[in-house]
């Protein structure tokens, strides 16, 4: 890997004491303590700063200096520590809203397959209100923590994820080929640099908590669960700093002297933007759905 990574690091990055090993067991544990360990943000790009997707860069990133990201590099991360652990892990390539928007959504997303004991798994922490153990390969619905998402093989090569009903995507479509990080560089680039790109005009974070999901976009704090979706509006720059570390775990010195400032400012347009977005919006209980992808 050329990184030096060992995963005694990245387990206790993410908070692991148990036994590690090539098992289901191990396998549901490491994937639900990197989804509430490491958040799903969109700091650096709000930030100005370039996203980078080789393994030296990443476990820096991830590992290192304790910080989230989006889809690429979440999976990328996750891939890392459970390719250490000893599973065989298959990267692919994805798209988000394929469904609505058509060939085009291809590579805006990544999944990981995993193949254990006869058994084929997807694991995900590339969407930050998705699953938070790894779903069977199998065709029919999936329930965890009162959620319930689907999966359908839509041919022989081609899989749709159909996610919770309420959640912030409606599904996403894989294909079976295995692909490497580096094959998503130049669509990373584009999502994270474009004008047009959400991941540029809305900052999104979101991460598990207890039977909720929390969800920050832009000013407005969301709960999204099984049961409701409730909102706040943040309100003064104390407040977010505070809801960027306590809740989504980011070591605000990481954002740099000025950082939480800047990232207040720019908030504070993109709010009245994404609120826009939800009074257009057509699917009932949307949550962020125009804001993935590119």
């Amino acid at each position: 890997m050329g990184t030096g990574a060992t995963i005694e690091q990245i387990l206790h990055r993410i908070g692991h004491h148990g036994r590690v090993a090539a098992d289901v067991e191990t396998l549901f544990a490491l994937h639900r303590a990197w989804r509430n360990a490491v958040p799903y943000e969109n700091l650096d790009i709000q930030l100005g700063r370039p996203i980078l997707l080789d393994a030296e860069a990443l476990f820096d990133k991830l590992v290192r200096r304790r910080r989230g990201g989006y889809c690429y590099e979440q999976n990328a991360g996750l891939a890392m520590l459970l390719r250490l652990a000893g599973f065989q892990v298959t990267m692919v390539e994805a798209a988000v809203l394929r469904a609505a928007r058509g060939e085009e959504t291809w590579g805006n997303h990544n999944a990981l397959l995993v193949d254990l004991d006869g058994g084929r798994w997807l694991a995900d922490a590339g969407i930050g209100d998705g699953f938070i153990q790894p779903l069977p390969m199998r065709e029919g619905p999936h329930t965890q923590r009162g959620l319930t998402y689907r999966l359908e093989r839509l041919d022989p090569d081609t899989w749709r994820l159909h996610h919770h009903p309420g959640g912030t995507i409606a599904s996403y479509d894989f294909r079976l080929q295995p692909r490497e990080i580096a094959d998503f560089a130049t669509r990373s680039r584009e999502m994270s640099t474009s004008p047009t790109s959400a991941y540029v005009t809305t900052l999104m974070a979101a991460r598990p908590s207890a039977e909720q999901t929390l969800v920050l976009l832009s000013r407005t704090l969301r709960r999204l669960g099984a049961d409701a979706s409730t909102a706040h509006t943040i309100t003064d720059v104390d407040e977010f700093a505070r809801t960027l570390a306590t809740h989504f775990l980011v070591p605000l010195d990481d954002l740099g002297p000025d950082g939480v400032a800047h990232l207040w400012h720019r908030t504070g347009a993109q709010d009245d933007l994404w609120r826009a977005r939800v009074r257009n919006a057509d699917a009932p209980g949307w949550t962020g759905e125009t804001t993935r992808g590119a």
